[in-house]
């Protein structure tokens, strides 16, 4: 469910230096740099991740995806000796996964491939592809293995996004923790929530002794949170689904807070939209609940919940920028100037943009 507005793609468009996308986390996690907007009067203040504490209230609740990202990047092997890379999208039934196959014309319909380890060694585990569906993703059944579950630790690699590139295409070894929250629970994503990365588990204690509440929810991010948009309007574009699931202990921590006048700060555009749909579906209030949602958040947008959002630097012309913007003006179309210029700024100032980059806070 979306709220309507006439914009175009192309206008959520801005030029990027090469240079800027972050290839590497910073040293330290709360040492990124923060760029904070302040809605109301658009003025831009630039500080470091660990002077986020000073912006937030005795009351606010800190609302964290908690989700727990896979090692999903697989690479298999055909009869004839070809590779091939395997990205696990979601779980379909017990050892059946949707999948995306590189190259695909490797991985036909009743093709049987055969599993690597991270040392690209055979494993004994068979990949047949049984299905193929009109996005061209896979849908594999795992053979040899009684839960691919169990192997995907010594298997897996953690799913790092296109634009950050390895030698040889492999993740290092401080990927495997720095492409994840320190707070992560329940597995299931693909890509990390990545305004999350950059908490310690020393600055959640802070937060927590200066009064600020924090509740978990998870939504498991998929793959389409890097689908390009191709529809020439917004409003056109279909977005992808994801699965979702509010806690009661989460949701009753959210609604005394908000009942005793606090605010609610979303970690993550995923946090938003788990909090905007339950709030769409229950008359403006956060309940217990799992499910699904496709919500697609444009200007102009309003808001029922969150009133503060912390997030990173997004790509050029991306469904998370459009959702930034409209959190930047809730109800009009003018948090897409607000946002771009801030972004010029960031541009300016050096910032390091997308999964491994700075972040930007919205109060």
């Amino acid at each position: 469910m979306a709220e309507s507005g006439a914009m175009r793609t192309e206008d959520f468009n801005y030029a990027l230096p090469e240079e800027l996308i972050a290839q590497e986390p910073a040293p330290c996690r709360d040492a990124s740099r923060l760029l904070v907007v302040e809605r109301a009067t658009g003025r831009l203040h630039h500080q470091v991740f660990r002077d986020l504490p000073g912006w937030l209230r005795p009351g606010d609740v800190l609302v964290l995806n908690d989700s727990k990202v896979i090692p999903a990047r697989l690479q298999a092997r055909t009869p004839r000796g070809a590779q091939v890379e395997l990205l696990l999208l979601e779980e379909a039934a017990p050892n059946e996964w949707w999948v995306m196959a590189g190259p695909g014309r490797k991985a036909p319909v009743g093709a049987v491939l055969q599993l690597l380890d991270r040392r690209q060694q055979a494993t004994g585990i068979s990949v047949e592809i049984t299905q193929i569906n009109p996005a061209g993703h896979r849908r594999a059944r795992f053979g040899g293995v009684a839960s691919l579950w169990n192997h995907l630790e010594e298997l897996g690699e953690p799913p790092l996004p296109p634009y950050i590139q390895r030698p040889g295409g492999h993740a290092r070894p401080e990927d495997f923790t720095r492409y994840q929250t320190v707070y992560a629970g329940p597995a299931g994503s693909v890509a990390a929530p990545t305004a999350g990365l950059h908490f310690t588990p020393a600055m959640l204690a802070q937060l927590e002794a200066q009064g600020v509440k924090l509740a978990r929810v998870t939504l498991h991010v998929g793959v389409g949170t890097f689908a390009p948009v191709k529809a020439a309007r917004v409003e056109d574009h279909v977005m992808h689904e994801e699965r979702y699931a509010v806690s009661a202990e989460a949701a009753a921590v959210i609604e005394k807070a908000r009942a005793a006048g606090g605010r609610v700060v979303a970690v993550g555009t995923t946090s938003l939209r788990v909090l905007e749909t339950v709030a769409r579906e229950h008359g403006g209030h956060i309940v217990s609940h799992s499910g699904r949602t496709r919500l697609f958040v444009y200007p102009p947008c309003e808001f029922r919940v969150v009133e503060v959002l912390l997030t990173n630097f997004h790509l050029p012309q991306s469904t998370l920028l459009m959702l930034v913007s409209a959190f930047a003006a809730p109800g009009r179309l003018e948090g897409r100037e607000l946002i771009l210029r801030a972004y010029r700024e960031a541009v300016e100032r050096r910032y390091r943009f997308f999964s491994y980059g700075d972040a930007m806070l919205l109060v």
